[in-house]
């Protein structure tokens, strides 16, 4: 019987689309199909004493547990609609009065439901084994009491009542593995860790405290069979705030920072949530490099993707970072206190973090030496044998699909290049005019590199004087990066953001002799073109009225000398007149006369008498 997952994918599909309110709606039309299915709907009067549910009646069919979470789940979403509705008004400061008993009063009949499902389901263990239904469901009790408590005010037992949660999801989490990883993650980072924060919050508790730490302080592990399933199966839940190494959600040693370094800058890392994303950071770059070492064969794609497990948690650095600063901006900390430099500057490191990764990702897309090297690629053969036995020959690599691959590639240096500048905006950066010297060879490097792909699609379209410019500017910001690059590699050998000298001097050599090429290329042209000018002779320029000699008027060439038999139109509109008057062969022959003929013949004809016009109206005279 899934608990967790019946009632996470019924807020995700119903929040995704609508808010708490929508949810209450479908939860209370569910509740009414199952209440039917399993025969007890109140008939009659609406307030009725209904039957009670039993352990039998669960072990018999779940869909009487179903019915007990849906109704904690309205009591919930009730409660959370009334908050949001409240939350949004700015005019009110906060929920009081009437309504605050209200919200009060449905997160504890939540509370009882989800209770009632707890104890049911511990008279159906009558051996006293902990099922993972069971830790399920205490673990969802826990959540809502702790909801409650957190309306109360009574943030200690709040902080024991969310601590128990997670350690309980924590632990079904390891249990689970990784393919439900993800849905106790979302759990916790949406609604349980942002709870115990602000429940430490209100405590006064110190902001570099981990919610590790809280949860080893604040669980109640005394006196708690959950807690102590919970540690038998995994006993390193709860360790000591003071070791350097914690597990994740997925059951992996991570080794929390204390300090973080950005241009010979070291500071304290003041956020425990950061240090822990952080650590999470330290511990997906381990696994990236190591499997960029065993599959350096692997298709770049493969590769790339790979890259994937190290941009999620950077981005989650970066987002936990930007929160902590709202934190202190919204207590009022000014900008020159310590906390605040500290946590400006490790914003600054985490974020350029990201852009190396994401730059590394688009190098490795682009192929060998950054995409300086542009090869045919093999095409695909059918494996089925020709019809006559002969064997298919190989086929070239066509010129659209060439193009095709260097529009991609430019799109990714764009992509690069976006990004490197965005460097230049965070705090910090442009005070530093070594590092923006730094910043502005690596621009310079990736420019090449796309004035360089845009040269090859002019190639291959045969415009190379085209080419030989574009090659020109590459060579030119090419030559900026030599002095920029460093001397160091890359970190494990990882492609990121640094610049090895061996690389721009590769790409520096081979625009060079790219240039020498398509100046003698281009020269040719110039000498083909012209040597065909000079066997030219344009027209006469009695045809060449309408031009405009730029080079002058060629005075041998006035007119067509000695003439030449050309065709000439005759008078066409006479032609056509005449048609009526000429008898030409094969027209047959008029047989009567036209008014014309007769006109011509001197017969004139007749005049009729002309009428005379009625006057007046409907033709009666005055």
């Amino acid at each position: 019987m899934e608990i967790t997952s019946f009632i996470i994918a019924r807020r995700d599909k119903a929040l995704l689309v609508g808010d708490y309110s929508l949810y209450r709606q479908q939860l209370s039309r569910r509740l009414l199909v199952v209440r039917k299915k399993l025969n007890v709907s109140s008939t009659g009067r609406k307030y009725t004493p209904k039957a009670p549910i039993t352990a039998q009646d669960i072990a018999g069919n779940h869909e009487f547990a179903h019915l007990l979470l849906l109704s904690a789940e309205r009591a919930w979403a009730f409660a959370m609609h009334m908050k949001s509705t409240h939350g949004a008004d700015t005019n009110t400061k906060g929920i009081k009065g009437s309504t605050k008993r209200h919200v009060v009063s449905r997160f504890h009949k939540a509370n009882v439901f989800a209770g009632h499902l707890v104890k049911l389901l511990q008279e159906m263990n009558k051996d006293g084994a902990l099922t993972q239904p069971l830790l399920e469901a205490r673990a969802y009790e826990q959540s809502l009491q702790g909801a409650l408590r957190f309306e109360k005010g009574n943030w200690e037992k709040c902080l024991q009542s969310y601590a128990e949660t997670r350690l309980l999801y924590t632990a079904l989490a390891q249990s689970r593995g990784p393919k439900q990883d993800e849905l106790f993650k979302d759990l916790l980072s949406n609604s349980v860790d942002p709870s115990i924060r602000d429940a430490a919050y209100q405590m006064k508790l110190p902001r570099t405290m981990s919610i590790e730490t809280i949860v080893q302080r604040y669980v109640p592990s005394d006196n708690d069979s959950f807690v102590a399933e919970a540690l038998r199966l995994h006993p390193q839940l709860l360790q000591e705030s003071g070791t350097a190494g914690r597990k994740n959600m997925a059951g992996d040693l991570a080794d929390v920072p204390q300090t973080i370094t950005w241009r010979s800058r070291t500071v304290k890392l003041e956020d425990a949530t950061t240090a822990q994303a952080l650590a999470s950071v330290a511990a997906a770059e381990t696994r990236l490099k190591s499997f960029l070492a065993a599959n350096q064969d692997s298709d770049r794609r493969a590769l790339a993707a790979a890259y994937d497990d190290v941009l999620l948690p950077s981005q989650d650095a970066v987002d936990t970072t930007k929160t902590a600063i709202d934190e202190l901006t919204a207590e009022g900390v000014p900008q020159g206190d310590p906390r605040m430099q500290a946590l400006q500057i490790t914003r600054t490191a985490v974020n350029y973090n990201l852009v190396e990764w994401r730059v590394g990702r688009n190098r490795v897309l682009c192929g060998d030496q950054d995409g300086a090297k542009f090869e045919s690629e093999p095409i695909k053969q059918l494996k089925k044998p020709r019809a006559d036995g002969k064997p298919r020959e190989e086929q070239e690599e066509s010129d659209g699909r060439k193009l095709t691959r260097l529009k991609e590639r430019v799109v990714l240096y764009d992509s690069t290049i976006q990004s490197v500048d965005s460097v230049k905006e965070f705090p910090g950066v442009a005070a530093d005019q070594a590092f923006m010297r730094e910043l502005d060879g690596k621009q310079a490097y990736f420019s090449s590199l796309r004035c360089l792909a845009i040269a090859r699609s002019h190639m291959l379209h045969g415009k190379n004087r085209n080419a030989l410019a574009l090659l020109s500017r590459a060579l030119h910001l090419s030559s900026q990066t030599l002095s920029s690059s460093s001397d160091e590699p890359a970190a494990g050998g990882v492609p990121k953001l640094d610049l090895r000298p061996a690389e721009t001097k590769f790409l520096n050599d081979l625009l060079e002799r790219s240039v020498l090429q398509h100046r003698a290329l281009v020269e040719l042209e110039n000498l083909t073109s012209a040597k065909s000018q000079s066997n030219f002779k344009p027209p006469p320029m009695i045809e060449r009225l309408d031009e405009y000699p730029p080079d002058g008027v060629d005075l041998t060439n006035l007119v067509t000398y000695p003439p030449k038999l050309q065709p000439v139109p005759v008078k066409p509109i006479f032609l056509d007149v005449a048609w009526n008057y000429i008898d030409y062969p094969g027209r047959p022959k008029r047989g009567t006369a036209t008014a014309a003929d007769r006109i011509i013949g001197g017969a004139e004809p007749k005049q009729e008498p002309k009428k005379e016009a009625k006057k007046g109206w409907f033709g009666f005279g005055r």
